[in-house]
């Protein structure tokens, strides 16, 4: 029986089409009380009062919390930095001294319900007396809190890697081509805002916090230290969840907060966010600006990049620490041999939200600087923009290509890679020739439409390592226990495809538990597009150790010496060369112990999917606005283990770049008030504003780095959507190296177009 490689409908599907989802908010808990979050009206001041008196006086308020209450409590700390420095400005779980942004949590509220809670929330006054704000990320650095922390500037750490002899390159090159580019501040949005309620059971010691999502078992044990809790006193529980995108997940102020006071307070205490809370004070992201200088030849080959750029990172460094700025910078060089490469990334606090990492973390930013950088080069050397990234892409024979520099403390090592082979396939798939020669016909005729082609690396599964737990249940079902989370991309599935390939059954009769700190004491969650890659590879050996014990056992059954002459065929164990067969269940309910197995699976080193996207866009010169009327993803997954959920998560990524491309911005006055909190605001692709994301998938080059041979499927689809429209935007104004800052929105375009007109003349 195969299972993988086949695009079977996904066991997750069921429950929530028959409206049993159990997300964060549906739990309930008798004597539960609500907290209510206060959080800063002003982006930047010192706290000189709180009172809360007419609050406490309001019925069903139970306590009010500020930062004197929690004063125990430690700074949020990293999750994942290799970075020194970055300790001194972690955020605590409520405002201290200083508030940086608006909707920083100042005070919080308890009460019998949310009615209450959210009354008595609206009457915490907190006086605050308001410094300057700090808004842009490329001017100078300031004091984060002047007199709480004297010195200490907003700028944590600069980020320099390099290689190769780049002063050799530029003295050596026929051109010199600069260019400076911006992404905006935009994030992912989950249909499912952030949730979490926590129980504290008496009898046990036990505190639970439902709602995890993304790590649950960092989470638990970060808040365990926090709150001071001996091992095995906190659980994780994971229940639907409706979305991620790298955002969800990370360890908040809310997520201690609500644990501490079901400790405390001695009840059940719930906390739901609404969506302007979540926009407000979830992690945002991007918001990068690069300043890039090529030395190239009349080739259009670039000897030597150059880059130094500016990550605002917000109020305070969170949980990722300066992961973001990290892969940028490592990243950046792409899928080009660039020989010699230096790059400075500064990492800046303002009073904005706090950043964090959000799908395809720092590669959709130095892609699109990357990628515009190519175009920029094209069009200055007189080159065809496709045949300068042919001179440039590391061939095939260059495979493994070790860049000699490290992302996330590994080795940036291309595992295997045929860049040539998937730009020409793509090309031909897309009909490139004929696309570009309709673009032109239609020009000439008046409208304005256009062709761009972007080049993208990725990285999947970071490790170091993932354990799995399989079991043969006395039904003859199969029991798979991971501690990977599912956030919506199709855990269950997957995980049990590859058990199925192994032990032969259909993937119904696999039930896939996740997301349980109480189920199994290790895992590293969902993230960098790790799952299939790691807890697949684990899943796969795990299988194969229990399918080992079943044939053990059924030997025993058929007193039989060895196993070698039994085999597992369509969920049963078969005597070869017989009729002779033994169902599951029978195997198991006549076995006296338990049938279980264990997989390990470890990886020094991540693997590196790459991709082509091509984007057609016609632009209306009266709106400008810019409408997609064709979007291709070429794909190298190395193996698909389900390609209809591979296609979902290209297509659903590729919605979300588009988004991040076209509309979504967090926009911010000169104090310092968010202007985009609501979703009139914040603007996002629906079906109107985008168009069928056509995948053109390939398995032509599976990773050498894990028995599966796949690579991450996660974020690809996203990576060079915006370095893809901001050409085909060029192409179709014809003006090279007009859009050089994402998103494109009408105004902006307007703008960019007139000041292009007025610079070339």
């Amino acid at each position: 029986m195969s299972a993988i490689g086949k695009s079977l409908k996904r066991l997750e599907d069921k429950p929530l089409l028959l409206g049993q989802g159990r997300f964060a908010a549906d739990y309930q808990f008798d004597r539960q009380l609500i907290m209510r979050v206060v959080r800063s009206p002003v982006a930047f001041g010192r706290i000189l009062s709180i009172d809360a008196e007419d609050a406490r006086a309001m019925p069903g308020v139970v306590a009010i919390w500020t930062a004197a209450d929690v004063a125990d409590i430690p700074l949020i700390d990293f999750r994942m930095t290799r970075i020194k420095g970055l300790e001194p400005y972690r955020q605590p779980v409520l405002a201290r001294d200083y508030v940086r942004y608006v909707g920083e949590p100042v005070a919080l509220v308890f009460a019998e319900d949310v009615y209450q809670a959210e009354d008595a929330a609206d009457l915490v006054f907190c006086d605050i007396d308001e410094g300057v704000v700090h808004l842009d990320a490329t001017a100078p650095p300031v004091e984060f809190m002047p007199e709480t922390l004297p010195g200490v500037l907003s700028e944590p750490a600069v980020i320099t890697k390099a290689y190769g002899e780049l002063d050799q390159a530029f003295a050596k090159a026929s051109h010199v081509v600069e260019l400076e580019v911006a992404v905006g501040r935009h994030t992912g949005v989950p249909m499912e805002t952030r949730g979490a309620l926590a129980v504290h059971d008496p009898n046990t010691g036990v505190l639970t916090m439902y709602g995890a999502a993304k790590v649950p078992h960092y989470n638990r044990d970060a808040i365990g230290r926090m709150l001071g809790l001996e091992k095995g006193a906190i659980e994780l529980s994971e229940g639907h969840v409706g979305g991620g995108f790298g955002i969800r997940g990370e360890l908040y102020p809310e997520d201690v907060l609500v644990c501490a006071a079901a400790l405390r307070l001695g009840r059940p205490v719930k906390w739901i966010e609404d969506r302007r809370e979540h926009l407000l004070a979830a992690n945002h992201s991007r918001d990068q600006v690069h300043r890039l200088r090529a030395a190239v030849d009349d080739r259009g080959f670039v000897l030597g990049l150059e880059d130094e750029f500016f990550t605002d990172q917000g109020a305070y460094v969170r949980t990722h620490g300066g992961t973001v700025s990290d892969l940028a910078a490592a990243l950046l060089p792409g899928p080009y041999l660039i020989p010699a490469y230096r790059v400075n990334g500064h990492i800046r606090l303002t009073n904005k939200t706090p950043s964090g990492t959000y799908r395809a973390p720092g590669r959709y930013e130095s892609t699109f600087a990357r990628e515009r950088l190519m175009d920029v080069i094209a069009h200055r050397l007189g080159l065809d923009a496709v045949e300068v990234r042919r001179v440039n892409l590391i061939p095939e024979d260059r495979m493994p290509y070790d860049r000699k520099i490290d992302a996330l403390g590994t080795e940036v090592v291309y595992d295997a890679g045929k860049y040539h082979d998937l730009l020409d396939k793509t090309l031909a798939h897309v009909g490139y020739d004929q696309l570009r020669a309709e673009a032109a016909d239609r020009r000439s005729k008046g409208e304005h439409v256009g062709i761009g082609v972007a080049l993208f690396i990725e990285k999947s599964g970071l490790g170091p390592r993932d354990l799995v737990r399989a079991r043969l249940l006395k039904d003859g079902s199969i029991e798979i226990i991971t501690g990977v989370a599912s956030i919506g991309q199709g855990v269950e599935t997957i995980v049990a495809q590859i058990c199925a390939e192994v032990l032969s059954v259909e993937i119904e009769q696999i039930c896939v538990v996740h997301g349980q700190t109480s189920r199994i004491e290790v895992g590293l969650g969902a993230f960098a597009s790790r799952v299939t890659v790691m807890t697949g590879s684990a899943a796969q050996i795990a299988s194969r150790a229990l399918r080992d014990k079943i044939l053990a056992a059924a030997a025993t059954l058929l007193r039989k010496d060895s196993a070698e002459d039994l085999t597992l065929v369509d969920g049963m164990v078969r005597l070869r060369d017989s009729n002779t067969t033994l169902q599951l269940r029978e195997i198991a309910d006549q076995t006296p112990d338990i049938i279980e197995a264990e997989g390990w699976f470890h990886a020094d080193h991540m693997n590196y999917p790459y991709g082509v996207h091509v984007a057609k866009v016609h632009v209306d010169d009266q709106t400008w606005g810019v409408k997609i009327e064709r979007y291709v993803v070429g794909y190298e997954v190395g193996r698909a283990i389900n390609p209809v959920l591979v296609h979902g998560q290209i297509a659903g990524a590729a919605v979300q770049g588009i988004g991040g491309a076209l509309l979504e911005e967090f926009v911010y006055d000169e104090s310092g008030q968010p202007l985009a909190t609501s979703f009139a605001d914040y603007l996002m692709p629906t079906s109107n504003e985008t168009c069928q994301i056509e995948m053109f998938l390939r398995e032509d080059c599976p990773s050498p780095q894990n028995p599966l041979g796949v690579r991450g499927a996660g974020e690809g689809g996203l990576t060079a959507v915006g370095a893809a429209i901001g050409a085909a935007v060029d192409d179709a104004l014809q003006s090279p190296g007009l859009v050089d800052c994402l998103p494109i929105g009408p105004s902006k375009l307007h703008a960019m177009v007139h000041q292009y007109s007025r610079n070339r003349d």
